[in-house]
């Protein structure tokens, strides 16, 4: 739990440190070698990666499209649309996820290989079913379900390894692992302190593969 609460705190300071100095990231690196394509017009819509995730809170596996940002893509936006089966609901479900990203380093190494071992950021999921509400029914007495059942906010911290891929329309693949928590489960673990980290903490894998070559 501490180590999940440093990271987010970690994360907090990052952000406003590059709030604070917008021209930080102007400065080339060495060692970070990611350069923002600058498309113009309607290309700003074409979806710059494509993503897998299995886990997560959004479902049992999820895909998408996302759009990178920022001076050094250091910003992510995506939007995934996942699945649950039959023996996890009354019936097979839809998810829709919208996730933003914050990945601050981005190391390349050998030429190809790249590694991000810090990103962190936040997702909202929901859940497709008349079932379930965003605000409580009248049938329930007050307050008796004070949370949404329909839209659930996560936050998480995780890292990513990827490689190059030479004489491709692809520019990188990469693979990812999240730790992340929704507000239900930290308000569970601070009124019942017999809930373990497991009890609130999911992990999750994907990958990530970049459309468009520069």
């Amino acid at each position: 739990m501490k180590w999940f609460i440093t990271n987010l705190l970690l994360c907090v300071v990052l952000v406003s440190a590059r709030a604070a100095s917008s021209d930080s990231l102007a400065a080339p690196r060495k060692w970070d070698k990611r350069v923002h394509l600058k498309y113009k017009g309607w290309e700003r819509l074409k979806p710059t990666h494509a993503k897998w995730q299995y886990a997560g809170g959004m479902g049992v596996s999820s895909v998408g499209v996302g759009w990178d940002y920022g001076k050094r893509r250091q910003w992510e936006t995506d939007f995934l649309i996942g699945y649950l089966p039959k023996k996890y609901a009354s019936k097979f479900r839809l998810t829709f996820t919208v996730k933003q990203n914050y990945i601050p380093w981005s190391i390349t190494f050998a030429d190809r290989w790249v590694a991000e071992p810090f990103y962190c950021g936040l997702y909202i999921t929901t859940i497709a079913g008349e079932e379930f509400w965003e605000k409580e029914p009248g049938r329930y007495p007050n307050s008796y379900y004070n949370f949404s059942t329909k839209i659930r906010p996560y936050i998480f911290v995780g890292q990513r390894f990827g490689v190059d891929v030479p004489h491709s329309l692809l520019r990188n693949v990469s693979f990812y692992y999240e730790i992340s928590t929704c507000e239900l489960y930290l308000v569970s673990k601070a009124t019942n302190k017999s809930l373990s980290m497991k009890d609130i903490l999911r992990i999750s894998f994907g990958a990530k593969v970049y459309l468009f070559r520069d």
